[in-house]
Protein backbone atom coordinates (compact mmCIF):
# COMPACT_ATOMS: atom_id res chain seq x y z
CA UNK A 1 0.00 0.00 0.00
CA UNK A 2 1.48 3.56 -0.81
CA UNK A 3 2.01 6.14 1.28
CA UNK A 4 -0.57 8.56 -0.78
CA UNK A 5 -3.08 5.84 0.09
CA UNK A 6 -2.34 4.81 3.78
CA UNK A 7 -2.78 8.97 4.00
CA UNK A 8 -6.50 8.91 1.87
CA UNK A 9 -7.37 5.94 4.52
CA UNK A 10 -6.23 7.93 7.88
CA UNK A 11 -7.86 10.86 6.77
CA UNK A 12 -11.36 9.01 6.12
CA UNK A 13 -11.41 7.60 9.86
CA UNK A 14 -11.23 10.84 11.25
CA UNK A 15 -14.41 11.67 11.34
CA UNK A 16 -15.84 8.45 12.35
CA UNK A 17 -13.08 8.41 15.03
CA UNK A 18 -13.92 12.00 16.10
CA UNK A 19 -17.82 11.27 16.46
CA UNK A 20 -16.71 8.41 18.65
CA UNK A 21 -14.66 9.83 20.23
CA UNK A 22 -17.20 13.09 21.29
CA UNK A 23 -19.12 10.11 22.28
CA UNK A 24 -16.62 8.58 24.50
CA UNK A 25 -16.25 11.53 26.22
CA UNK A 26 -19.46 13.02 26.56
CA UNK A 27 -19.90 9.59 28.19
CA UNK A 28 -17.06 10.51 30.52
CA UNK A 29 -18.51 13.50 31.68
CA UNK A 30 -18.01 13.67 35.44
CA UNK A 31 -20.46 13.76 37.93
CA UNK A 32 -21.51 16.85 40.06
CA UNK A 33 -19.39 16.92 43.14
CA UNK A 34 -22.01 16.12 46.33
CA UNK A 35 -22.49 19.19 48.03
CA UNK A 36 -20.92 20.13 51.30
CA UNK A 37 -23.76 20.58 53.87
CA UNK A 38 -22.51 23.08 55.77
CA UNK A 39 -22.00 25.39 52.32
CA UNK A 40 -25.82 24.83 51.40
CA UNK A 41 -27.36 27.51 53.60
CA UNK A 42 -23.49 30.15 53.36
CA UNK A 43 -24.67 33.05 55.81
CA UNK A 44 -23.03 35.68 53.43
CA UNK A 45 -23.45 38.13 56.03
CA UNK A 46 -21.74 35.70 58.56
CA UNK A 47 -17.64 37.48 59.59
CA UNK A 48 -15.32 35.83 61.16
CA UNK A 49 -12.14 37.19 62.77
CA UNK A 50 -8.87 35.13 63.12
CA UNK A 51 -5.65 36.02 64.90
CA UNK A 52 -2.06 35.16 63.35
CA UNK A 53 0.81 35.31 64.84
CA UNK A 54 4.29 34.53 64.35
CA UNK A 55 7.90 34.44 65.19
CA UNK A 56 8.43 37.79 63.43
CA UNK A 57 9.09 40.96 65.03
CA UNK A 58 6.04 43.30 64.81
CA UNK A 59 5.87 44.50 61.10
CA UNK A 60 9.25 42.78 60.05
CA UNK A 61 10.47 43.56 56.52
CA UNK A 62 9.28 40.99 53.91
CA UNK A 63 7.91 38.55 56.54
CA UNK A 64 5.57 40.78 58.18
CA UNK A 65 4.78 43.11 54.93
CA UNK A 66 3.85 39.84 53.29
CA UNK A 67 1.92 38.42 56.31
CA UNK A 68 -0.18 42.37 56.07
CA UNK A 69 -0.83 41.66 52.32
CA UNK A 70 -2.30 38.44 52.43
CA UNK A 71 -4.83 39.72 55.23
CA UNK A 72 -5.77 41.92 52.69
CA UNK A 73 -5.97 39.71 50.04
CA UNK A 74 -8.17 37.45 52.35
CA UNK A 75 -10.14 40.23 52.90
CA UNK A 76 -10.85 41.45 49.45
CA UNK A 77 -11.23 38.18 48.15
CA UNK A 78 -14.03 36.98 50.66
CA UNK A 79 -15.79 40.56 50.39
CA UNK A 80 -15.06 40.84 53.89
CA UNK A 81 -16.52 37.92 55.47
CA UNK A 82 -12.78 36.76 56.50
CA UNK A 83 -10.37 38.97 58.31
CA UNK A 84 -7.52 38.12 59.81
CA UNK A 85 -5.15 40.11 62.16
CA UNK A 86 -1.36 39.93 62.65
CA UNK A 87 0.49 40.00 65.54
CA UNK A 88 4.58 40.17 65.79
CA UNK A 89 6.36 37.87 68.25
CA UNK A 90 5.22 38.65 71.95
CA UNK A 91 2.65 41.19 70.77
CA UNK A 92 -0.07 38.12 71.57
CA UNK A 93 2.13 35.28 72.57
CA UNK A 94 5.47 35.04 72.70
CA UNK A 95 7.78 33.73 69.29
CA UNK A 96 8.51 30.82 70.53
CA UNK A 97 5.12 29.47 71.76
CA UNK A 98 3.18 29.78 68.55
CA UNK A 99 2.85 26.57 68.21
CA UNK A 100 1.11 25.60 71.20
CA UNK A 101 -0.64 28.87 71.16
CA UNK A 102 -2.77 27.38 67.48
CA UNK A 103 -2.70 24.12 68.20
CA UNK A 104 -4.84 25.12 71.39
CA UNK A 105 -7.17 27.47 69.52
CA UNK A 106 -5.29 30.58 71.63
CA UNK A 107 -4.91 31.91 67.81
CA UNK A 108 -5.94 30.12 64.43
CA UNK A 109 -2.79 30.99 62.73
CA UNK A 110 0.98 31.41 62.81
CA UNK A 111 3.68 32.35 60.58
CA UNK A 112 7.20 30.62 61.25
CA UNK A 113 9.77 28.04 60.03
CA UNK A 114 9.20 24.47 60.92
CA UNK A 115 12.51 23.60 61.84
CA UNK A 116 11.58 25.60 65.52
CA UNK A 117 9.16 22.59 66.15
CA UNK A 118 12.01 20.38 66.66
CA UNK A 119 11.99 19.69 70.37
CA UNK A 120 8.25 18.12 69.46
CA UNK A 121 8.49 17.23 66.47
CA UNK A 122 12.13 16.17 65.32
CA UNK A 123 10.83 15.20 61.82
CA UNK A 124 9.89 18.78 61.34
CA UNK A 125 13.18 19.95 60.34
CA UNK A 126 13.28 18.39 57.00
CA UNK A 127 10.14 20.70 55.88
CA UNK A 128 12.28 23.95 56.68
CA UNK A 129 16.29 23.28 55.75
CA UNK A 130 18.33 20.24 54.97
CA UNK A 131 22.11 21.64 55.14
CA UNK A 132 23.61 20.55 51.59
CA UNK A 133 20.01 20.18 50.44
CA UNK A 134 17.65 21.28 48.14
CA UNK A 135 16.96 25.03 46.91
CA UNK A 136 13.59 26.96 46.41
CA UNK A 137 12.56 25.13 43.55
CA UNK A 138 13.37 22.40 44.37
CA UNK A 139 11.77 22.70 47.69
CA UNK A 140 9.13 23.71 46.51
CA UNK A 141 8.58 20.73 43.54
CA UNK A 142 9.09 18.41 46.84
CA UNK A 143 6.27 19.50 48.65
CA UNK A 144 3.97 20.30 46.25
CA UNK A 145 4.44 17.33 43.55
CA UNK A 146 6.36 14.78 45.21
CA UNK A 147 4.98 13.85 48.44
CA UNK A 148 6.41 15.97 51.26
CA UNK A 149 3.18 18.13 52.10
CA UNK A 150 1.52 14.96 52.52
CA UNK A 151 3.85 13.81 54.79
CA UNK A 152 4.02 16.90 56.67
CA UNK A 153 0.01 16.97 57.27
CA UNK A 154 0.49 13.59 58.41
CA UNK A 155 3.18 14.91 61.34
CA UNK A 156 0.78 17.97 62.45
CA UNK A 157 -2.41 16.06 62.26
CA UNK A 158 -1.95 14.97 66.01
CA UNK A 159 -1.19 18.97 67.09
CA UNK A 160 -4.92 20.05 65.74
CA UNK A 161 -2.48 21.60 63.17
CA UNK A 162 -2.67 21.82 58.91
CA UNK A 163 0.54 23.09 57.67
CA UNK A 164 1.26 25.05 54.71
CA UNK A 165 4.50 25.82 52.43
CA UNK A 166 4.28 29.85 52.64
CA UNK A 167 7.45 31.06 50.85
CA UNK A 168 11.58 30.71 50.90
CA UNK A 169 14.40 33.08 50.82
CA UNK A 170 16.19 31.59 48.53
CA UNK A 171 19.73 30.41 48.96
CA UNK A 172 21.24 32.58 52.13
CA UNK A 173 24.06 33.70 53.59
CA UNK A 174 26.44 31.93 56.04
CA UNK A 175 26.39 34.10 58.46
CA UNK A 176 28.08 36.97 59.92
CA UNK A 177 31.40 36.62 62.31
CA UNK A 178 32.93 38.94 64.77
CA UNK A 179 36.30 37.59 63.67
CA UNK A 180 37.29 35.85 60.68
CA UNK A 181 36.98 32.47 60.10
CA UNK A 182 40.26 30.97 58.65
CA UNK A 183 40.05 27.21 59.42
CA UNK A 184 38.23 24.39 61.22
CA UNK A 185 40.51 25.21 64.39
CA UNK A 186 38.62 27.86 64.73
CA UNK A 187 35.40 26.39 65.24
CA UNK A 188 36.54 25.71 68.24
CA UNK A 189 34.66 26.82 71.43
CA UNK A 190 32.51 29.10 68.67
CA UNK A 191 29.39 30.34 69.59
CA UNK A 192 27.01 30.72 66.86
CA UNK A 193 23.47 31.38 66.35
CA UNK A 194 22.20 28.62 64.16
CA UNK A 195 18.86 26.77 63.85
CA UNK A 196 17.95 23.71 62.62
CA UNK A 197 19.99 20.98 61.59
CA UNK A 198 22.63 23.31 60.35
CA UNK A 199 23.04 24.26 63.84
CA UNK A 200 23.64 20.51 65.16
CA UNK A 201 26.02 19.84 62.37
CA UNK A 202 28.09 23.13 63.74
CA UNK A 203 28.14 21.75 67.53
CA UNK A 204 29.48 18.62 66.06
CA UNK A 205 31.89 20.45 64.51
CA UNK A 206 33.27 21.62 67.65
CA UNK A 207 31.31 25.26 67.89
CA UNK A 208 28.46 25.66 70.00
CA UNK A 209 24.87 26.32 67.82
CA UNK A 210 22.45 28.43 70.05
CA UNK A 211 18.35 29.35 69.26
CA UNK A 212 17.19 32.93 69.80
CA UNK A 213 14.59 34.61 68.11
CA UNK A 214 15.03 37.24 65.53
CA UNK A 215 13.99 40.32 67.90
CA UNK A 216 17.26 39.25 70.28
CA UNK A 217 20.08 38.99 67.74
CA UNK A 218 21.49 42.00 66.96
CA UNK A 219 21.83 42.29 70.98
CA UNK A 220 23.34 39.21 71.53
CA UNK A 221 26.01 39.74 68.69
CA UNK A 222 26.42 43.13 70.04
CA UNK A 223 27.03 41.98 73.32
CA UNK A 224 29.69 39.08 72.17
CA UNK A 225 26.97 36.89 73.37
CA UNK A 226 27.39 35.22 70.80
CA UNK A 227 30.30 35.18 68.25
CA UNK A 228 28.57 34.76 65.10
CA UNK A 229 24.64 34.74 63.90
CA UNK A 230 23.26 33.46 60.95
CA UNK A 231 20.16 35.09 59.87
CA UNK A 232 18.65 35.34 56.04
CA UNK A 233 20.72 37.40 53.45
CA UNK A 234 21.24 40.77 52.41
CA UNK A 235 18.23 43.11 52.18
CA UNK A 236 17.34 41.60 55.67
CA UNK A 237 20.34 41.59 57.24
CA UNK A 238 21.11 45.29 56.16
CA UNK A 239 17.72 46.31 57.60
CA UNK A 240 19.02 44.50 61.38
CA UNK A 241 22.23 46.71 61.42
CA UNK A 242 24.68 43.43 61.89
CA UNK A 243 27.14 45.16 60.00
CA UNK A 244 27.43 47.36 63.26
CA UNK A 245 28.69 44.76 64.87
CA UNK A 246 30.26 41.90 62.98
CA UNK A 247 32.32 42.66 59.89
CA UNK A 248 32.76 38.90 58.23
CA UNK A 249 29.87 38.12 55.84
CA UNK A 250 30.35 34.96 54.80
CA UNK A 251 29.21 32.95 52.27
CA UNK A 252 27.15 30.20 50.93
CA UNK A 253 24.88 29.35 53.30
CA UNK A 254 25.10 25.54 53.18
CA UNK A 255 22.99 25.44 55.73
CA UNK A 256 20.03 26.24 54.60
CA UNK A 257 20.23 26.25 50.96
CA UNK A 258 15.87 26.29 50.03
CA UNK A 259 14.66 27.30 53.80
CA UNK A 260 10.72 27.08 53.13
CA UNK A 261 8.78 29.11 55.88
CA UNK A 262 5.54 27.61 57.00
CA UNK A 263 2.07 28.80 58.09
CA UNK A 264 -0.25 26.88 59.87
CA UNK A 265 -3.98 26.80 61.20
CA UNK A 266 -5.54 25.43 63.86
CA UNK A 267 -7.34 22.26 61.98
CA UNK A 268 -10.29 21.97 63.77
CA UNK A 269 -11.34 26.12 63.21
CA UNK A 270 -10.20 25.93 59.27
CA UNK A 271 -12.52 22.72 58.74
CA UNK A 272 -15.83 24.51 60.43
CA UNK A 273 -15.05 27.74 57.86
CA UNK A 274 -17.10 27.89 54.87
CA UNK A 275 -15.41 25.74 51.92
CA UNK A 276 -15.12 29.16 49.66
CA UNK A 277 -12.44 30.76 52.57
CA UNK A 278 -10.99 27.63 52.65
CA UNK A 279 -9.44 28.09 49.41
CA UNK A 280 -9.48 31.85 49.77
CA UNK A 281 -6.80 30.92 52.66
CA UNK A 282 -4.87 28.80 51.23
CA UNK A 283 -4.62 30.71 47.65
CA UNK A 284 -3.45 33.81 49.63
CA UNK A 285 -1.12 31.70 51.20
CA UNK A 286 0.38 30.34 47.70
CA UNK A 287 0.24 33.93 46.71
CA UNK A 288 2.20 34.98 49.65
CA UNK A 289 5.24 31.96 48.95
CA UNK A 290 5.61 33.60 45.09
CA UNK A 291 5.91 37.67 46.75
CA UNK A 292 7.66 35.97 49.66
CA UNK A 293 10.69 34.54 47.33
CA UNK A 294 10.35 37.27 44.44
CA UNK A 295 10.90 39.67 46.46
CA UNK A 296 13.97 38.35 48.46
CA UNK A 297 15.49 37.83 44.64
CA UNK A 298 14.85 41.38 43.72
CA UNK A 299 16.97 42.84 46.62
CA UNK A 300 19.49 40.95 47.98
CA UNK A 301 22.34 41.74 45.65
CA UNK A 302 21.02 45.49 45.68
CA UNK A 303 22.26 45.24 49.47
CA UNK A 304 24.91 43.01 49.32
CA UNK A 305 26.39 45.81 47.13
CA UNK A 306 25.45 48.50 49.32
CA UNK A 307 27.11 46.37 52.47
CA UNK A 308 30.41 46.00 50.99
CA UNK A 309 30.65 49.36 49.10
CA UNK A 310 29.27 51.72 51.65
CA UNK A 311 29.33 49.56 55.48
CA UNK A 312 33.30 47.66 54.56
CA UNK A 313 31.41 44.87 54.91
CA UNK A 314 34.29 42.21 54.49
CA UNK A 315 32.94 39.36 52.15
CA UNK A 316 34.37 35.71 52.77
CA UNK A 317 33.64 32.16 51.23
CA UNK A 318 33.63 29.82 53.45
CA UNK A 319 36.84 27.59 53.73
CA UNK A 320 36.67 24.76 51.40
CA UNK A 321 38.16 22.47 54.80
CA UNK A 322 35.48 24.04 57.00
CA UNK A 323 32.93 22.95 53.98
CA UNK A 324 33.80 19.51 53.75
CA UNK A 325 33.85 19.00 57.69
CA UNK A 326 30.17 20.51 57.68
CA UNK A 327 28.82 18.45 55.15
CA UNK A 328 30.72 15.19 57.05
CA UNK A 329 29.04 16.83 60.48
CA UNK A 330 25.77 17.54 58.72
CA UNK A 331 25.48 13.34 57.70
CA UNK A 332 26.41 12.34 60.96
CA UNK A 333 23.89 14.39 62.49
CA UNK A 334 21.04 12.89 59.98
CA UNK A 335 22.15 9.83 60.48
CA UNK A 336 21.83 9.80 63.96
CA UNK A 337 18.35 11.19 63.94
CA UNK A 338 16.51 8.81 61.42
CA UNK A 339 18.40 6.11 63.39
CA UNK A 340 16.43 6.87 66.24
CA UNK A 341 13.32 8.38 65.24
CA UNK A 342 10.84 6.32 62.60
CA UNK A 343 8.91 9.98 61.60
CA UNK A 344 12.52 11.53 60.46
CA UNK A 345 13.46 8.30 58.59
CA UNK A 346 10.44 8.21 56.35
CA UNK A 347 10.73 11.89 55.05
CA UNK A 348 14.08 11.76 55.28
CA UNK A 349 14.02 9.26 52.77
CA UNK A 350 10.94 10.87 50.37
CA UNK A 351 13.34 13.37 50.50
CA UNK A 352 16.58 12.13 49.61
CA UNK A 353 14.67 9.95 46.66
CA UNK A 354 13.74 13.28 45.45
CA UNK A 355 16.64 14.93 45.74
CA UNK A 356 18.34 11.73 43.96
CA UNK A 357 15.95 12.04 40.91
CA UNK A 358 16.03 15.73 40.30
CA UNK A 359 19.81 16.87 40.94
CA UNK A 360 21.01 15.16 37.23
CA UNK A 361 18.19 17.47 35.78
CA UNK A 362 19.57 20.70 37.65
CA UNK A 363 23.40 19.54 36.21
CA UNK A 364 22.34 19.82 32.85
CA UNK A 365 20.15 23.02 32.82
CA UNK A 366 20.42 25.49 35.69
CA UNK A 367 24.27 24.70 36.58
CA UNK A 368 25.62 24.61 32.87
CA UNK A 369 23.55 28.21 32.49
CA UNK A 370 25.28 29.63 35.51
CA UNK A 371 28.93 28.38 34.69
CA UNK A 372 27.36 30.30 30.65
CA UNK A 373 26.01 33.56 32.19
CA UNK A 374 27.25 36.87 31.68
Amino acid sequence: MTKRLLRRNFLRTIPLATGGMLTALQSCQPTPEKTNPKDVHINFNKTYQWRLVTTWPPKFPVFGEGLEQMSQWIAKASAGRMQIKVFGANELVPALECFDAVSQGAAQMASSVSYYWAGKIPAVQFFSAIPFGMNAQQMNAWLINGGGLKLWEELYAPHNLIPFPAGNTGVQMGGWFRKELKSVADLQGLKIRMPGLGGKAMTKAGATALLSPANELYTNLERGVIDAAEWIGPYHDYVMGFYSVAKYYYYPGWHEPGPTLEMFVNKSQFETLPTDLQEIIRTAIYRLSIWTLGEFEAKNNLYLDKLVREEGVLLRKYPDEVLNLLRKTTQEVIDELISVDKPSKKVYESFKAFKKQIVPWSKITEQVFYDTML
